[in-house]
């Protein structure tokens, strides 16, 4: 098939040498692959390297305490992903003595490990014909077949993933799937991609209708809810504040905070500590950002402020400033720490 011989040819010259492409060990094309969800290769790399070099086999990471994981995936952002990482990790090491499933099928079993992750560990690691979609394939296959289908519907994840099995390379899966990724990646690219330079162009839907810019279709998700978080950034004159571990559901579940007071509006002094109705043990109130850190994740946008309360005395246990940096947190709270000297504070 056309499409098949143009993508491997070009990517036996173009392909980017990366770490996960010269090894067949699934530990390390599943961490890479958990890692690059929702997440790119220049970002997601260094972080590879780091799980690597911290937990060089499965059980090594199965073994390792989550709190220990989710510090060092700490701004990759996703948590549930290293949460999903570390207990597909110790499922593996302990149940599976160390075995990762060998077919797809089994690999969807994995937690955190859906269609695209399962079909990308099957075909790299174990030459399984099962084609992967992701969003670069979304793209070529979009502009190259002219497909309106909107990639995000019920229909069209059906439509791509049939036509991604279709013109997949029966002999030489891994290589296929690794080419069309990449192409999507670096030479068919969302915006002004190169289409003069392209070896698919001259058949190429998209470029002969000029429908490149609109390809693929994705249905708008819904606006983000705007959200608003006041911190509280206690500092003592020995040196120690508050921390706090998130419980229940959520995206930052199992990492530590500053004491968070929510609001429906973004408040000043006034209105701060008539909500927060305990001025009485305030010593020293201060606002680190006048205007909002505005945090903005998928699904919400986080309208933050940082209070800074001196104080000789805590209202709960705390821990010392000092300590801090061993502590998981948000990229938001992590942004915060780096930017604030506590050391000035005390």
């Amino acid at each position: 098939m056309y499409i098949t011989k143009t993508l491997i040819s070009w990517y036996s010259i173009n392909k980017r040498n990366l770490p996960w492409r010269n090894t067949k060990n699934p530990y390390y094309i599943w961490l890479s692959e958990i890692i690059l969800q929702q997440t790119q290769i220049k970002q997601g790399l260094p972080y590879y390297e780091a799980f690597i070099a911290q937990y060089p086999t499965v059980f090594d990471l199965a073994n390792a305490h989550e709190e220990a994981v989710l510090k060092l995936w700490q701004g990759l952002g996703y948590y549930s992903r290293a949460r999903n990482l570390h207990a597909t990790a110790k499922y593996v090491a302990f149940e599976l003595n160390g075995n990762f499933p060998n077919t797809y099928k089994d690999l969807l079993k994995l937690k955190g490990v859906g269609d695209y992750t399962a079909s990308a560990i099957a075909s790299f690691c174990f030459n399984e014909v099962a084609a992967v979609v992701d969003g670069n394939v979304y793209r070529v296959l979009a502009r190259f077949y002219g497909i309106h289908t909107p990639i995000n519907s019920t229909e069209g994840k059906k439509v791509f993933k049939a036509l991604a099995t279709d013109i997949i390379d029966v002999n030489n899966p891994a290589d296929f799937n690794q080419a069309i990724m990449e192409f999507g990646a670096i030479q068919c690219k969302p915006s002004s991609p190169n289409c003069l330079a392209c070896p698919l162009m001259d058949n190429c839907v998209a470029f002969r209708e000029n429908d490149i810019a609109i390809l693929p279709v994705k249905i708008k998700s819904n606006k983000p809810k705007n959200k608003f978080f006041n911190f509280l950034v206690y500092v003592t004159n020995d040196g120690q504040t508050i921390l706090e571990k998130r419980k229940g559901k959520g995206i930052w579940q199992n990492l530590y905070q500053f004491p968070l007071l929510e609001t429906t509006k973004s408040l000043n002094e006034t209105e701060f500590l008539k909500e927060l109705n305990s001025d009485d043990f305030f010593e020293n109130l201060t606002l680190f950002n006048s205007i909002d850190i505005i945090h903005k994740l998928s699904h919400q946008h986080l309208h933050t402020k940082f209070w800074i309360i001196k104080t000789t005395t805590l209202p709960k246990s705390g821990i010392a400033i000092s300590e801090i940096e061993n502590y998981a947190v948000p990229v938001l709270i992590k942004n915060f720490i780096d930017a604030f000297n506590f050391q000035s504070e005390i």
